[in-house]
């Protein structure tokens, strides 16, 4: 299989890293992008931007008609998959302490930021064992490493804490078919969510290196830059 002929899904990708992931990804790689936000309007005008390597696809990580309907499209229209970007997440709760955090918002949380890339996995996981190239990327963040965690963001952090285990065991999982499961911490980005750092595309490079993983590539590790990180 050529690059060209490779399909990847991105979560969430009308704006900042999941967008500018999935240019990459089609201009750089000639790699066929599904873009997947919960809007297909902003997923039809970010598809637009791309080129005519990308198509939109209406995809609500936290509601699991969502998941099954998109997941039957990609099989009925495709019939393949072979790179699942899980890069939605919602909540960078800079306002929240830990000990008065509204647990129904934290809740929220956790519907996208960690069991979304799990659902998606379950769902894509049948097409990724298809693929001569499977991988996976978690879209996850130094926030929810525990060494050095802080007691800032907590939602957001605890949420990615438990996508990096998430990923941990997916790639011991999925490691006899051959698929390459990591996550990826872009830093902090100049995006919505982030509010100031380093350029967008700086920070989408790391996720889009371990979407190119050679399949003598690392699985089940924790990276920024395409350098292993602390968990």
């Amino acid at each position: 299989m050529t690059d060209k002929t490779r399909i990847a899904l991105v979560t969430g990708a009308n704006r900042g890293i999941g967008k500018e992931v999935a240019r990459q990804l089609a201009q750089d790689h000639g790699v066929r992008v599904l873009v997947g936000p919960r809007s297909l309007h902003k997923g039809e005008a970010a598809a637009r931007d791309l080129g005519p390597l990308a198509r939109a696809v209406q995809l609500d990580v936290s509601d699991q008609a969502s998941i099954d309907a998109t997941f039957a499209n990609i099989t009925r229209t495709f019939g393949q998959l072979d790179i699942l970007i899980n890069n939605a997440g919602v909540d960078y709760d800079t306002d929240q302490q830990i000990q008065s955090a509204d647990l129904n918002r934290v809740r929220r949380a956790f519907d996208t930021n960690l069991f979304g890339p799990w659902a998606t996995t379950i769902a894509a996981t049948p097409l990724l064992e298809r693929s001569a190239h499977p991988r996976i990327i978690n879209v996850s963040s130094g926030g929810g490493a525990l060494t050095g965690m802080s007691a800032g963001t907590p939602g957001y952090g605890i949420s990615k804490a438990a996508l990096n285990a998430l990923t941990i065991k997916t790639a011991a999982a999925l490691k006899p078919k051959g698929v390459l499961v990591n996550a990826v911490c872009p830093g902090w980005v100049a995006t919505d969510m982030g509010g100031g750092g380093r350029p967008v595309p700086q920070g989408a490079m790391g996720v889009t290196w371990a979407a190119m993983l050679p399949d003598t590539g690392p699985t089940g590790g924790f990276f920024r830059d395409g350098q292993p990180i602390d968990w």
